[in-house]
């Protein structure tokens, strides 16, 4: 009797072992702001990336590693540089956000350029925050660059690997063009009439004010992939509505109903 339970209890050990082994390390993140090569691929930015599409979050390798893929050749689309990656336009710095999926305690952060070490943040092992943000100073790094951003966990010998195509210097975002205020070279002969004048028989219009802000969304609009979301926008997702809880891009297969505790807040 004790040889016939003794082997199902090995068995299930083994399956167990089995299933540790294979099953994917707890802690995961990327780089959502600006975005990653593997947010690129997740957003559909950048077509036929394979399977770093559907878990931008994963790029997980040994510490140490000067690549994009981490070393690892599943992902080495993301060390392909014949695909002209789309690089974003910043400053003389840029505030990258991380988001979290599984908040691993951390030892730090640190940000290359050219294998050149411009900014490491210490975390003592901490836990972080769902969503984390650094702004890095790239002022002596002019022009396109390659910034690789690794997070190194606290309690194993693993890091996170995010590259992030950039031009600096390029002055983010273009501003919207501000109207002319020029000074006239000569003072108006007539005044401009303050208000149309009304035909006889014609109503006179009123014009909205122009300060009046629209009105809120009553469901929000629907989550979409590929959309930037600033904390406290709401959307609607599978008829329920949520509230950004962290700013992030999103990208297909982090809904707000698999991400809520981390990015979504249940309405």
């Amino acid at each position: 009797m004790r040889r016939k339970i003794t082997y199902p209890l090995v068995a299930l050990g083994m399956v167990a072992s089995t299933l540790a082994v294979s099953s994917p390390a707890q802690a995961h993140g990327y780089v959502s702001n600006p975005p990653s090569r593997q947010a690129l691929c997740a957003a559909g930015t950048v077509t036929d990336c394979g399977p770093i599409q559907f878990e931008p979050q994963s790029v997980e390798a040994p510490k140490g590693s000067q690549r994009c893929d981490g070393g690892v050749a599943q992902w080495s689309v993301l060390s392909d540089e014949s695909r002209d990656w789309p690089a974003r336009n910043v400053g003389s710095s840029v505030t990258l956000t991380w988001v979290l999926t599984a908040r691993h305690r951390t030892a730090d952060w640190q940000y290359f350029i050219d294998g050149n070490l411009v900014a490491e943040i210490d975390e003592g092992n901490a836990q972080p925050d769902a969503t984390v943000s650094h702004t890095i100073d790239l002022s002596n790094f002019p022009g396109r660059q390659r910034l690789l951003a690794v997070w190194n966990i606290g309690d194993t010998p693993m890091a996170f690997y995010n590259c992030v195509d950039l031009i600096v210097g390029g002055g983010g975002a273009a501003p919207a063009p501000r109207p002319t205020t020029a000074a006239p070279t000569a003072a108006p002969t007539t005044a401009a009439p303050t208000s149309a004048p009304t035909r006889p028989g014609t109503a006179p219009t009123t014009a909205a004010p122009t300060s009046a802000a629209p009105p809120p969304a009553v469901g929000g609009d629907a989550w979409a992939a590929g959309v930037s979301y600033r904390t406290g926008d709401v959307v609607t997702f599978e008829g329920r509505r949520y509230e950004c809880r962290q700013g992030h891009t999103a990208i297909n297969s982090w809904e707000p109903s698999i991400y809520t505790l981390a990015l979504w807040l249940p309405l």
